[in-house]
């Protein structure tokens, strides 16, 4: 069996979370003259426009069907997710959602039982996610084990989190299309952005050009809507076809030890112990949740 597009995969993945644990410097520096709702919708925009020039074709949708999921994808994996999570920060503290949200993979493999074929849940999975989520509770207390609850913005925490394991699950079978990667996610970013057009009414948004005449602006800008937004969630689309939708969505758990490495080597923060216990756990997590059962590997020899 070849095993080069498992790996490449693995790597676009790699690569992907290597980008999105770093974001939240870029949109900390930008909301000192950006709403979250201006952040949102100019980066899926430049990243709309990144990938029309990178590919100018059209995609050819070849049913209704397909349509759907196409929406349904833009709708949750760009409209509702973003926008859930930054209401949340809104409403909870940073802690409590960073801690709901690494629950994806979880939700992602429980959909994917369900409503896909060949992604069922494994006894390895369950083990790695125990001890990647007992890493990311490490990681996210740091020493401070006070968990305050707010039930409105831990909801929308929630939701966030279940809607990008919908994304996930309408993302493998969009794959089975075998329609261009790019040519998926400019559709799926135009159906974002659309959805998304409601939303500016009812949030604090300002068609305005000025604050990109600031350098640093322009360049964290382009890093959302180049980097995490054009060329992220194609590798990611892309690795989810290769993968499977329920070992993609483990590499989530790496975010926030990239984020503690950024926190490190950018923003000058301290690492204590704990931290880096956590980020060990977490990893390990990781590395189970990704292992092959014995009887997967014996049904892949045969084939």
């Amino acid at each position: 069996m070849n095993h080069r597009p498992e790996t490449a995969g693995h790597l676009a993945a790699v690569l992907t979370i290597l980008i999105w644990g770093t974001t939240f410097v870029s949109t900390k520096v930008l909301l000192e003259d950006f709403s979250p709702m201006e952040i949102l919708f100019y980066r899926f925009l430049l990243g709309l426009i990144v990938l029309l020039i990178v590919d100018p074709r059209v995609l050819n949708v070849q049913s209704l069907r397909q349509e759907i999921l196409f929406a349904g994808a833009g709708l949750c994996g760009v409209t509702l997710y973003f926008l859930l999570e930054n209401i949340a920060l809104t409403y909870t503290y940073a802690s409590n959602v960073g801690m709901i949200v690494s629950v994806i993979p979880m939700i992602t493999a429980v959909l994917a039982h369900f409503l896909l074929d060949g992604e069922k849940l494994k006894p390895h999975f369950f083990i790695g996610f125990a001890a990647a989520f007992t890493g990311l509770l490490l990681i996210s207390f740091n020493g401070n084990v006070v968990l305050k609850l707010n039930p409105f913005g831990d909801l929308l925490a929630a939701a966030s989190a279940f809607v990008w394991g919908i994304y996930a699950i309408l993302m493998k079978k969009i794959s089975v299309f075998r329609h261009h990667t790019i040519q998926c996610t400019q559709r799926i970013f135009l159906y974002g952005l659309i959805f998304m057009i409601p939303a500016l009414f009812m949030f604090d948004f300002r068609f305005t050009l000025s604050p990109f005449a600031s350098s640093v602006n322009l360049l964290n800008i382009l890093f959302l809507g180049a980097g995490a937004s054009a060329l992220c969630f194609v590798t990611w689309n892309w690795s989810v076809g290769v993968l499977g939708a329920v070992k993609t969505s483990a590499y989530i758990y790496m975010v926030p030890v990239i984020t503690i490495a950024a926190s490190i080597i950018i923003l000058h923060e301290q690492l204590t112990w704990i931290a880096l216990v956590g980020g060990a756990l977490t990893l390990t997590g990781l590395y189970i949740s990704e292992m092959k059962s014995k009887p997967q590997l014996k049904e892949e020899h045969t084939s």
